[in-house]
């Protein structure tokens, strides 16, 4: 490209380009820059060339990166953070049933929530299935309660529904229960209940007592979609998560996410140059008493850090062996977990002696010492510390004494927002003293612990990141039931360093992400709001208005919508999300009707990026000024 000549004036930015500089690909000014770097913590311009942060500074400071080809991005005194990275999200199976479902995220009222079945049930065909899947509590609702099993059968008469709850409950419409096979001869799978009227027919209530796997094997019956509609269903499940500023998630596997079939499509997709957000995956063992027998396939299929900055794998996890899993329902007791220690030690050992790092799904303290004393008798061996990342997911009551033995071993922390959905029901059981330490975030960091922060979306707490983030700097439910006292709390600062930096730490990035610095990833977002000034109860209703991901503009809207990468519109065409969208904030639902006018520039959009319409997209113009 030729330098621009140091005759020619660029409006709004002084002085000219000099010849010597290389022009940026992106500029982003008049911005409140917040870069996550300790050394220099505040800027008001970014720019980023071939996918790094190329320079940091004033306007002034920045203008010689201008060149014809630059775009040029007028922030409009907005702030500007690094790009957010949940370190616990269930991303890749999320995407492969994004378009399937509908979504009750941010609803304020079970009346619209029902209104929204109704809607859905009238234009789904037969055979489908209506499903309600994860991110939403009772709590959240006006009328603070679940719906009624009458309910769903009046809003959808013949087409089956299935609204799961948390890890606790699913209710199931009359044309569910049939289609799932459900019938007085039925048995209770272990750990679950089906729940029975006088007559001992099913009456549409499945109870997880204590284990899930009733409600997921379940779910697992509704049809699932074809191989094109995976791919399309997952671009827009990451553009939902731009929409919120995410630019990088580290995926924590889990159950039917099978290895490699599950993983083909985002494969795919990074094969392609498609993804819009970088991923990190794990691999998680998926049939009780195969487990050691599939790490050890694996361990001479692939290794960690296999793949590049789009797509790559980090470990296993978040299970190691079924038996050793305390999968927390917060409205039944803690599981007593059998003898696990023999064959989770063979898998501890396994991974570390072949330079794998492992996640481990822990909800309680009392599963937590178990699995750190089969770890201190391997470090005995000089297994641990050592190379490979290892770190407990959720630790919502983990003790002081497990802190103190957790960093002795090197280990690391991934906290999630479950509270914001569950805590009513963990204060309940256990009392509020309790709740006011779930998990004890402050205690981690005062330890010098590596922490990060995620949300465990989409099947229980909603996959938008300023929920977590509220949660973390206020203590409060979705429902605004305060359950942590100020003293345990964290500030937004820090907050906000636990979903960028605290993620790259737990899959080794954290030189190259997670802060805008000259040379690291040129991943950021443009908030809607400020997060570090806007009012406490405003914090879930922040978006990204434009997220940037390696220099690109993977989502734009308000003053910069049309400026994002155009991606295949929702298909089926009778699905959810093209009619609802996703996470439905206050704005968003005050918006639906100008997306819907919007979904026609959508469509053209998309056929001129696919090369079927010999149209040119319009050149940027910054909002501010024309260059």
């Amino acid at each position: 490209m030729t330098a621009p000549s140091t005759s020619m004036p660029v409006a709004g930015l002084v002085p000219a380009p000099r010849q010597e500089d290389a022009p940026a690909d992106l500029l982003v000014r008049n911005a409140k820059v917040f870069t996550g770097d300790p050394g220099r913590p505040q800027a008001h311009a970014v720019a980023i060339r071939d996918g790094r942060v190329a320079a940091l500074g004033d306007d002034h400071d920045l203008a010689p990166l201008v060149g014809p080809g630059t775009k040029v991005v007028n922030a409009l005194g907005r702030r500007v953070i690094p790009g957010l990275n949940d370190s616990h999200l269930h991303v890749i199976r999320g995407g492969l049933n994004y378009v399937l479902e509908l979504r009750w995220d941010g609803v304020r009222s079970l009346r619209h929530a029902l209104a929204m079945l109704r809607e859905q049930a009238g234009r789904t065909p037969k055979g489908q299935w209506i499903r309600v899947v994860g991110g939403w509590t009772a709590e959240q609702f006006a009328e603070r309660r679940m719906p009624t099993v009458a309910e769903l059968n009046a809003a959808a008469p013949d087409t089956p529904v299935f609204v799961l709850h948390l890890y606790q409950s699913a209710l199931m419409n009359r044309a569910a229960v049939q289609a799932a096979g459900f019938t007085r001869e039925t048995p209770d799978p272990r750990g679950g209940q089906i729940v029975r009227g006088r007559d001992g027919e099913p009456n549409g209530v499945l109870l997880a007592a204590p284990g899930a796997l009733i409600l997921y094997s379940t779910l697992a019956k509704a049809p699932a979609l074809d191989e094109a509609d995976k791919r399309t269903s997952t671009r827009n499940f990451l553009r939902e998560l731009n929409r919120f500023g995410l630019t990088s998630a580290v995926d924590a596997a889990g159950g039917f996410q099978n290895f490699p079939d599950n993983y083909a499509t985002v494969v795919d997709l990074a094969r392609w140059g498609e993804l819009s957000l970088r991923i990190a995956y794990h691999l998680f063992p998926q049939t009780a008493g195969q487990e050691l027998a599939d790490l050890k396939r694996w361990t001479e299929m692939v290794k960690p850090g296999d793949g590049d900055e789009w797509l790559r794998l980090n470990g296993a996890g978040e299970n190691l062996t079924w038996a050793a899993a305390d999968f927390e329902n917060f409205s039944e007791p803690r599981p007593e977990l059998g003898a696990f220690e023999p064959e989770f030690e063979k898998a501890v050992r396994l991974l570390l002696e072949n330079g794998w790092g492992f996640r481990l799904h822990a909800t309680y303290d009392e599963t937590i010492r178990r699995d750190l004393a089969v770890f201190e008798k391997l470090a005995a061996e000089g297994l641990f510390p050592g190379d490979s990342r290892w770190l407990f997911d959720h630790a919502e009551t983990v003790s002081a004494d497990s802190l103190d033995r957790i960093a002795a071993l090197g280990g690391a922390l991934s906290v999630q927002n479950r509270m914001s959905f569950q805590g009513t029901a963990f204060r309940d059981r256990y009392g509020a003293e309790a709740a006011a330490h779930t998990p004890p975030v402050r205690a981690m960091l005062d330890r010098g612990l590596a922490v990060a922060a995620g949300t465990d979306a989409t099947r229980v707490s909603s996959y938008n990141p300023w929920v977590a983030l509220h949660w973390l700097v206020t203590g409060r439910t979705v429902g605004g039931t305060a359950l942590a006292p100020a003293g345990t709390l964290i500030d937004r600062e820090t907050a906000l360093d636990l979903y960028t930096r605290g993620g790259a730490r737990l899959t080794g990035e954290q030189d190259v992400k997670g802060s805008l610095r000259e040379g690291w990833y040129g991943d950021l977002a443009i908030l809607s709001d400020d997060f570090l000034t806007v009012p406490e109860h405003a914090i879930p209703d922040i978006e990204s208005v434009l997220t940037v991901v390696g220099g690109r503009i993977v989502y734009a809207s308000a003053e910069y919508a049309g400026l994002d990468e155009a991606v295949p519109p929702v298909s089926p065409e009778w699905s959810p999300v093209a009619h609802f969208g996703g996470y439905q904030s206050g704005a968003r639902q005050a918006s639906l009707v100008a997306e819907a006018v919007a979904e026609s520039e959508q469509h053209r959009r998309w056929r001129v990026a696919r090369g079927s319409t010999p149209e040119t997209p319009p050149s940027f113009i910054d909002p501010c000024f024309e260059h």
